[in-house]
């Protein structure tokens, strides 16, 4: 589940979030139909836009959706996918960039591809996903020549590439492979005028996919001496800040240009959901969700300076020891106070399973994947509510949603 943009749910309605599951869930069944079980690895959330754009210059039928089976990603629940077209040219896209990824960490030796057995099977991998992407591409009217171009070029422009050389000269295959997959949704979609725009605002979102896998590896790529676009140009991050935002201006003046039948989840995705992945890899977001965005109070909020006992109420209030001990007179497990078993809000909390009991409510979890897609789960053994892994998010939470984007 690569991708640089990566909405988080809360930020999302209910219908917008039922849409890019349905998008998400689309790619995903899309490969497993054309291209059997092995190609739903290659699922991303970046070529879901490709299936998202198409959809968006559509009149929506019911033809464009079905509903699928059980999928333990989805907690073992059935959802309306998306179908068609654009989830095909998405496939597509999909397999043949990631072939193109596949061949380079096998040239590069990284990790277990540097083992010879292990090298030749995803080569032999990487060659049947180019096959299937190319015949799915004929198909659809669209050469998926030109991506693989795009990625033999990449190299060679990698190996010319020194102090001084133009980072955007280190860009320009993946902005032109981009275009052409986003451009050619205009295509599917019956709407020749969308054809340019939309080439340009491929053409930046791919310019901002490699600015920021190049800055959110640059640490790691110098700690391994990995290459790293960057670093070997010699770009700041101040000037890599700057291309990137360029971007995100250019990508919104170019979907104004372009005609849409519905674009509200491909607003959300490249006008509000593309620029907090720039502040992510850049380091100038932060997530107020955990705890609903609530801090809890740091120490005593009652407490003043001179008051015995601190609070409004000093050494006679009714709820707590007059010396600040927890459970003095008074207070929880005190002398005339609440009973220890109500204390600090276990009033209601069940009891804790025993061991095998919370065995078996693991096993439970694991397979209906609340764990992970739930946002509220209750723990197998403890009993206490949790929330799923999945669930966190990186984001500021807030709604800008229903902004009206002038200036953008």
């Amino acid at each position: 589940m690569f991708g640089i943009v990566r909405p988080c749910t809360h930020r999302l309605t209910d219908d917008l979030k039922t849409e890019w599951m349905a998008h998400l869930c689309g790619l995903c069944l899309a490969l497993r139909a054309d291209h059997g079980q092995l190609a739903r690895v290659v699922t991303n959330y970046d070529g879901l836009i490709v299936s998202v754009l198409t959809e968006a210059q559509t009149v929506r039928t019911a033809e464009l959706r079905r509903t699928a089976g059980p999928c333990p990603l989805r907690a073992m629940r059935t959802a309306p996918v998306a179908r068609g077209e654009g989830a095909r040219l998405a496939a597509a896209v999909s397999l043949v960039l990631a072939s193109a990824k596949v061949r380079d960490h096998v040239a590069d030796r990284d990790g277990v591809l540097a083992r010879r057995p292990v090298a030749a099977a995803a080569r032999m991998v990487a060659l049947s996903w180019d096959r299937a992407g190319a015949r799915t591409g004929r198909e659809l009217g669209f050469d998926t020549d030109v991506l693989v171009d795009a990625v033999d070029r990449q190299t060679g422009i990698e190996a010319l590439a020194g102090p001084g050389t133009p980072l955007l000269a280190v860009t320009e295959p993946t902005e032109t492979a981009t275009a052409a997959a986003f451009a050619h949704t205009a295509v599917l979609a019956g709407r020749p005028q969308n054809v340019a725009p939309l080439a340009e605002a491929g053409r930046l979102f791919g310019r901002l996919a490699h600015l920021l896998d190049a800055v959110e590896d640059r640490e790691a790529d110098a700690a391994s001496g990995a290459w790293n676009p960057l670093t070997v140009t010699g770009t700041s991050l101040a000037e890599a800040r700057r291309l990137a935002d360029d971007a995100l201006h250019g990508i919104r003046l170019a979907l104004r240009d372009a005609e849409f039948v519905d674009d509200k989840l491909l607003h959300v995705l490249l006008a509000h959901e593309l620029r907090r992945s720039v502040d992510r890899a850049f380091g100038t977001t932060t997530c107020s969700h955990q705890g609903n965005g609530q801090q809890p109070p740091q120490g005593n909020p009652y407490a003043g300076a001179g008051t015995p006992g601190g609070g409004p109420y000093g050494s006679n209030n009714p709820y707590g020891g007059g010396s600040g001990i927890p459970g003095g007179a008074g207070g929880p497990g005190g002398p005339g106070g609440l009973p220890p078993q109500f204390g600090a809000g276990d009033a209601h909390r069940p009891k804790p399973r025993g061991f095998w009991a919370g065995c078996g409510a693991f096993i439970g979890l694991c397979c209906t994947c609340k764990m992970c897609c739930a946002e509220e789960y209750e723990g197998p053994w403890s009993r206490k509510k949790r929330e799923g892994c999945c669930h966190k998010c990186d984001c500021d939470c807030s709604c800008d949603c229903c902004c009206p984007c002038d200036g953008c």
